[in-house]
């Protein structure tokens, strides 16, 4: 199945293409590649998903922001790209975690994002490098904040 098809076997719904809340570009493309700025857990209702790991929302909350952020992404790229068939592979994520600092499980924080991934493109090109990483804020307290990488089909 393609992408496109993956997605919609998995009857979620993609939340609208985040606009920028500052100076910069959602995506860019350079050569055949496209790379997505920060995004954070944007709902179909354009709320975000707010609240600090660890002290006002729990791990399954967390896993599901970065989800939720997952798709967001995925928005941007729809909104770039017409479609996600235009992706080849996830090359790499960044995944930053608004937690209390005795938290330690960003990795798994973040899994909800590049799980989503691995099913849109499948376990070889929907799995990329990644850092998964804990900060003491995120703007706006939205709980995961996640940037990409992608490399662009033929």
């Amino acid at each position: 199945m393609s992408p496109e098809q993956n997605f919609q076997a998995l009857n979620l719904q993609l939340p609208p293409a985040p606009a920028p809340k500052g100076v910069y570009k959602p995506s860019l493309i350079v050569g055949n590649m496209i790379y997505v700025s920060g995004h954070g857990p944007y709902k179909p209702d354009d709320t975000l998903m707010v609240g600090r790991v660890g002290s006002e929302v729990d791990m399954e909350a967390g896993i599901a922001a970065a989800q939720q952020t997952g798709l967001a992404i995925l928005a941007t790229l729809k909104a770039a790209l017409g479609s996600l068939d235009r992706v080849k592979r996830v090359v790499k994520v960044l995944g930053m975690v608004n937690a209390v600092e005795t938290f330690g499980e960003h990795p798994r924080i973040i899994n909800g994002c590049s799980e989503l991934f691995a099913k849109i493109w499948g376990e070889e090109n929907g799995v990329g490098v990644r850092s998964a990483v804990g900060m003491g804020s995120l703007p706006g307290n939205i709980s995961v904040e996640i940037e990409a990488m992608f490399e662009l089909a033929d």
